[in-house]
């Protein structure tokens, strides 16, 4: 359920951001704007622990796998295939769920989540 809330985050940020940039601009600063959110939805709700500098740091390295995974699925989806713009932004988002929350778990929230 958060990982559904993160990418509606991040697509809705996007798309709002692509009327005033470039799409794959727009893109990143979505991404980027949304990543507070998820840090907070992560560590309270999916691994029940209390917020640090420490693991936020290790959660922003954390998503530089799935950045760079949606960064190629958005501009091969919006600028190869010329998909709908909030297609290609939901559509990327999608397929970086999984990997980030591997990412996470066993990365970012790896020492508290299992003592």
């Amino acid at each position: 359920m958060i990982g559904g809330i993160n990418t509606f985050n991040g697509s809705l940020f996007a798309f709002l951001y692509s009327s005033l940039m470039q799409a794959n601009l727009a893109f990143m600063l979505g991404y980027v704007s949304a990543l507070s959110i998820a840090y907070i939805l992560n560590s309270l709700f999916v691994f029940k622990l209390r917020p640090s500098i420490k693991k936020m740091t290790k959660f922003v390295l954390s998503y530089v796998p799935n950045f760079i995974i949606q960064n190629i699925a958005v501009f091969i989806l919006y600028n190869v295939m010329e998909l709908w713009i909030m297609v290609a932004y939901v559509t990327a988002a999608i397929i970086g769920i999984p990997i980030t929350f591997l990412i996470l778990k066993l990365f970012a929230f790896k020492e508290e989540a299992h003592k």
